[in-house]
């Protein structure tokens, strides 16, 4: 379901990348993939969860066209004004998370293509003098482009494109885009988005 002509804006802190006195390094992700499709993320601490959801969108490549949600330890946190049964995410920070132990958890996106990501907290450490948070600073391949159908809707898009004389490929030919290259992957562009985005969602 998409979100783009019903993003309700929320009170919350201040979006852009900022200092931070302590961070949590975070693993993100995509479940069902092969090879495995990842960031790794460093996040200040009192990072609030649609902040993580701004992060996470900017890092794995996704355009924020549909809804979302956490779920933590049982319990399941969005924007309450857009999904039904969430408690509100701009209300628990990542040092709520880790105070209450909770160590793993997961977040989906698109609930008709069903992105979930697995997200672990690695580990807490002092914030590097002059670096700005949150950043990217590994991860492997590029993002599915939105819409292609969840997992298995990826994989015969992959196909489509590696093989551009087979039946997959006559079928997706009006939607793919034959330049899309899967082992893509650059943290500098990653971190060029991921400031681009919490730049401007408040400017």
């Amino acid at each position: 379901m998409s979100v783009a002509s019903e993003n309700e804006a929320r009170p919350t802190m201040s979006t852009a990348p900022r200092k931070a006195e302590e961070v949590i390094s975070l693993k993100v992700t995509l479940r069902g993939m092969r090879p495995p499709i990842w960031r790794r993320l460093e996040v200040p601490i009192r990072m609030s969860l649609d902040l993580l959801h701004d992060a996470i969108q900017a890092a794995m490549g996704w355009k924020d066209h549909h809804l979302y949600r956490f779920d933590i330890a049982g319990r399941s946190y969005g924007n309450p004004c857009q999904v039904d049964d969430v408690a509100d995410d701009t209300r628990l920070t990542l040092a709520g998370v880790m105070k209450s132990g909770v160590r793993r958890f997961t977040y989906t996106y698109d609930f008709g293509d069903d992105w979930e990501h697995e997200i672990v907290i690695e580990g807490k450490k002092a914030a590097t003098d002059g670096r700005r948070y949150p950043i990217c600073i590994a991860g492997k391949m590029n993002c599915p482009p939105e819409d292609c159908g969840g997992v298995w809707g990826y994989r015969d898009f992959l196909a489509a494109i590696a093989d551009p004389s087979s039946s997959k490929a006559e079928e997706w030919s009006e939607w793919m885009d034959r330049d899309f290259d899967p082992k893509e992957f650059s943290v500098e562009v990653v971190n060029s988005r991921i400031a681009a985005r919490l730049t401007s969602l408040h400017a």
